[in-house]
């Protein structure tokens, strides 16, 4: 039994070291961002656009990667939109489609922010092997997937 909770103590440092590692990540993020006029959600869907071809993509699809709701999304975009960094466009293949398309104002926006934030990655990161990277990388996507598999099993058993 004592050994039964070691382990259900060590997983709870376990988590709480995840989140005082992301919360800390998360203030250099939005650090980063502060007295640029973006807020930490508006600026992850300029980096996701940023990512993308250049037909840009829809609010569902936006929605979908970041795993949040589409009005959420539809909002950032409305922001960007104003801002002048992303732009509404009609989806070619499908004209009852609208697709969100990053501006060359936002890529300049983005190259203006990934210097820094390169820099303060490589700051937080600092002393750290290849190889503990590789690792801490595989551990995250680790507990994304196992958290992913929880959520679909718990939202199944709702279902009955």
């Amino acid at each position: 039994m004592s050994e039964l909770a070691g382990d259900d103590t060590l997983t709870f440092e376990a988590a709480a070291a995840v989140r005082t590692a992301f919360q800390a990540i998360e203030r250099m993020r939005t650090h980063g961002s502060e007295g640029r006029g973006l807020s930490s959600g508006a600026m992850d869907v300029l980096l996701r656009l940023s990512a993308t071809d250049e037909d840009g993509l829809s609010i569902g699809d936006l929605a979908q990667s970041a795993g949040v709701s589409s009005r959420n999304v539809t909002g950032l975009v409305d922001t960007l939109e104003k801002d002048g960094l992303v732009r509404r466009v009609q989806d070619q293949r499908d004209r009852r489609s609208v697709l969100a398309r990053i501006t060359p104002e936002g890529r300049a926006w983005i190259e203006a922010f990934r210097k820094p934030s390169q820099l303060a990655m490589a700051a937080m990161f600092r002393g750290f092997s290849p190889e503990e990277l590789t690792s801490l990388r595989h551990l995250c996507l680790r507990l994304a997937d196992n958290q992913q598999r929880l959520a679909d099993y718990l939202t199944a058993q709702e279902g009955r």
